[in-house]
């Protein structure tokens, strides 16, 4: 197959002096090694993505370097006997868009080991409205179902439900017949989490209160928290006998105050989600679920869809995304 001696890519150089984010024109040499060269197609933004294009964001080590922590598109070229020219994949986690170029780019290359198969029901662009957030968000569930969780056994809360996590975590239990509760400070989005499924809003400061009590009223059968502080106090305080929480994120804070009493007066779980060095076993089952029995209905990935951007829009959606004010994703068509 052949390659064009140039294509576009999002590049972040870095001196004592100077910052910069811009669209520049890089040659296949400048990428790293790997055995498997994308074409690709779509990406996303996420909030990772955000730190790596600000000055102090600490996920960059060394400059100039390409960010995205998402892609999907075809096999340009592979070494690897798993994949041929043409080949539809993906590729989220591991170091990509954090010490590895990443997705906002006409091409990327990368280790073999990190690429998973398109399955079969599912778009390049569907699995970027998904992304690194939409699969946090289905091995949240999944992880849940593990344990216990199923849809008779009462409600389950989504907290930061408006967010990339939050969103498709809403329409995945839904979709599969959850009673599901959404925690926001967006009470003005009560439209829009209706529209994936929602059945009860809750306020953000109520599910983020401070109590001295360790335990209160049980309430929630599970929940999905990509929020983490004082929010999974709350959570571990509310959660149902034999319930769980699946924890993602730390955009309410890094510290949780709590005691044992959860754990071994209500035997709750805490489960903790890791989207980046998920097993490719689990990742792979994960991901075809969301090709098949997962997959929310067309009108649903339109209303989680935000936005679809080009490279040249990406620096703009940044600032949203890191101060949480963002709904949905945004789609990047590369």
């Amino acid at each position: 197959m052949s390659y064009p001696d140039t294509f576009h890519s999002l590049v972040v150089r870095k001196d004592d002096t100077s910052f910069s984010v811009q669209v520049e024109e890089m040659t296949l040499d400048a990428l790293p090694e790997g055995e498997v060269l994308i074409h690709v197609e779509y990406s996303s933004i996420n909030y990772k993505d955000g730190l790596a294009c600000t000055p102090n964001g600490k996920i960059v080590r060394s400059y100039p370097f390409i960010p995205g922590i998402d892609l999907a598109g075809t096999v340009a070229h592979s070494t690897d006997a798993r994949f041929h020219d043409g080949d539809p994949v993906l590729v989220t986690g591991y170091n990509l868009g954090v010490s590895h170029f990443g997705g906002f780019s006409e091409y990327a290359r990368v280790p073999a080991d990190w690429v998973v198969p398109l399955p079969s029901g599912l778009s390049a662009k569907e699995a970027m409205v998904f992304g690194t957030a939409g699969f946090t968000a289905a091995l949240s569930v999944y992880r849940l179902q593990s344990v216990g969780v199923t849809p008779d056994k009462g409600p389950v809360l989504v907290t930061g439900a408006t967010g990339g996590v939050g969103s498709v975590a809403v329409a995945l239990l839904a979709h599969q017949g959850y009673e599901v509760v959404a925690s926001t400070g967006k009470m003005s989005e009560a439209e829009y989490l209706r529209q994936l499924g929602v059945k009860e809003m809750k306020s953000r400061s109520e599910t983020s209160a401070e109590s001295p009590k360790p335990l209160e009223k049980e309430l929630w059968a599970g929940a999905v928290d990509p929020v983490g502080g004082s929010t999974l106090s709350y959570l571990l305080r509310t959660t149902r006998y034999g319930g769980a929480v699946a924890v993602s994120g730390l955009t309410g804070g890094t510290d949780v105050h709590t005691s044992v009493f959860p754990f071994i007066l209500r035997g709750v779980n805490l489960l903790g989600i890791d989207s980046v060095f998920c097993p490719m076993d689990v990742r792979r089952e994960v991901w075809a679920k969301l090709a098949t029995e997962w997959k929310p209905k067309a009108e649903l990935f339109e209303a989680m869809t935000n936005r679809e951007i080009g490279l040249e829009g990406i620096p703009d959606a940044f600032p949203l995304v890191l101060q949480g004010q963002m709904r949905g994703r945004v789609v990047v068509k590369v």
